[in-house]
């Protein structure tokens, strides 16, 4: 007697028609709205040569532009690898009343738009805002100022070093800082020789992120800026300054440094991934409850 033949349903995708439409339709999107435009930004740039590319670039306002830019990320940056370190920590290694309230308030940014961001800080800072009349009376400015502008990209910028650790620090559990713990280690030991190490590859990919979200963050910076060409003006508003006085060899020009850095950011994460799969291959394998 013959024995039945346990037959698979077919799936999404088994057959080569549905996989071919499929692909090719993620591949024409891929090309068309991710590298199509950024192939077009370097053409664009690089069209009159690298003569003309340079001269673009040395503009004093787009030089000054770079520099905010520049000294918005050294700062905003290492605040968010701390403030990420800290709240990731006390997410996964406390248990406290509110701790997924306290998860789902860093997140926050994630879900509200920039732009409601900046006109907050605006409401809060500025002239008629909350604190405005004291700030004015001990000549203090934050909003149109180096200081609204790195306070909105913080608050924009936050909950990215914090998303690529909490995951990681929950599945890695407890039991080492325990075990340093039980051999005399301090909180800073621990901290120092056994958690960051062990985070270390997405703590890198999380400031990565970090960086360039800040050095691209446009709705938020463009509402307590006040978008003061040479003065306030990030690279981002700088690049629409430009395209708006139709300088557009100027404008793309501009836009290559933030592309680089998107570039750059993708390299790091390929880097980053590779070098955690080596780490993980080349860890013995653990047995069972250990």
């Amino acid at each position: 007697m013959a024995t039945p033949v346990n037959r698979r349903r077919p799936r999404v995708g088994d057959g080569r028609l549905t996989r071919t439409v499929i692909l090719g339709l993620v591949l024409i999107t891929t090309a068309v709205a991710l590298i199509a435009p950024l192939a077009v930004i370097f053409a664009e740039a690089f069209a009159r040569g690298f003569g003309a590319y340079g001269a673009a670039l040395a503009r004093p306002d787009t030089l000054h532009a770079i520099g905010l830019t520049l000294v918005t990320a050294l700062v905003c940056v290492p605040v968010n690898v701390a403030f990420g370190i800290a709240a990731a920590w006390a997410v996964t290694k406390f248990t406290f009343p509110g701790r997924n309230l306290l998860l789902a308030v860093v997140e926050l940014p994630f879900s509200i738009s920039p732009i409601v961001a900046g006109v907050a800080y605006l409401f809060v800072f500025g002239g008629q805002g909350l604190f405005g009349p004291f700030l004015q009376a001990h000549d203090i400015k934050i909003v149109f100022a180096l200081p609204g502008i790195i306070l909105a990209s913080l608050f924009v910028t936050a909950p990215f070093v914090v998303r690529e650790l909490v995951p990681l620090m929950m599945a890695q559990g407890r039991d080492e800082e325990e075990a340093a713990v039980s051999l005399g280690a301090t909180g800073f030991d621990v901290l120092r020789l056994v958690t960051l190490p062990n985070v270390r590859f997405a703590l890198l990919y999380g400031a990565a992120l970090c960086n360039a979200r800040v050095m691209g963050e446009f709705g938020a910076v463009s509402v307590v800026s006040g978008n003061i060409r040479g003065q306030t003006s990030t690279l981002p508003l700088q690049i629409e300054l430009l395209y708006q006085d139709s300088h557009v060899l100027a404008a793309f020009a501009a836009a290559t440094v933030l592309a680089g850095v998107a570039l750059f950011t993708l390299v790091a994460k390929y880097l980053i991934e590779r070098a955690e799969r080596t780490r993980e291959e080349g860890q013995p394998a653990r047995r069972p409850g250990h």
